[in-house]
């Protein structure tokens, strides 16, 4: 039976969650979150100059659209749809794979466990980023951004919950493996296992805090303790 925090999370887990920005892939590296912001926030000002006041104040696309949400469903219809057309863009120019997220996926595959990529990002996007790099096969399901429903987006255990219905599992044997505080809430929430990919100073403390039951610096990490399972 191992040991360690991070081989334990992952033993006792059938399928593994993918979170998209940031274990497999920096979405906004080449086209910057910002920028695709302001794009958002200038298209909000232009139908509802207080809600586009409102979203003066972050960077977050995400936040943008459940501003525009929360204003008027038609107009946060309208964001959304030019959100994940900037998604789709941003994958474009957004590089390569996550070091050590390739590794992950093939040892997961390799262990029979059922893969599942579950984000706050458009599914159009994460279909595209993986098609781009060959990746598609490894995963079984994408649960993305649930259209029209912002308040459905992680931290709300929803898209944890909807990934294991389509697995065919129990999210009880689900490992999410994140890198944002509503990733732990989440699977906390949802009754999942979680592993806090703190890629960025400081992460580690929060998702510690917040209940993650392993943290990893490194996503070739998952893909050795998988590895690991296999050895004789």
């Amino acid at each position: 039976m191992p040991t360690d925090p991070l081989s334990q999370a992952l033993t006792g887990a059938r399928v593994l969650l993918f979170d998209f920005d940031g274990p497999l892939c920096d979405v906004f590296s080449g086209l910057p979150a910002p920028q695709v912001a302001s794009e958002l926030t200038r298209l909000l000002s232009a139908e509802d100059q207080a809600a586009g006041a409102k979203a003066m104040g972050t960077t977050d696309p995400i936040e943008v659209l459940s501003i525009a949400h929360e204003a008027d469903a038609a107009l946060g219809q309208r964001i959304e749809q030019a959100l994940t057309a900037a998604e789709v863009r941003a994958v474009e120019v957004a590089g390569a794979p996550t070091p050590g997220s390739v590794a992950a996926l093939l040892a997961a595959k390799e262990s029979n466990r059922g893969i599942a990529v579950v984000s706050n990002n458009s599914a159009q996007c994460v279909r595209a980023f993986l098609d781009r790099h060959e990746l598609g096969g490894y995963v079984a399901e994408i649960v993305g951004r649930p259209s029209e429903q912002p308040h459905l987006m992680k931290p709300n255990p929803y898209p944890l919950i909807h990934a294991a219905e389509l697995m065919h599992v129990d999210v009880s044997v689900c490992a999410l493996i994140g890198d944002s505080v509503t990733d732990i809430q989440a699977a906390r929430a949802a009754g999942a296992t979680v592993i806090g990919y703190a890629n960025k100073p400081n992460k580690a403390e929060t998702f510690a805090s917040l209940g993650a039951n392993a943290i990893t610096h490194e996503m070739q990490a998952i893909a050795d303790a998988l590895s690991a399972e296999q050895t004789p």
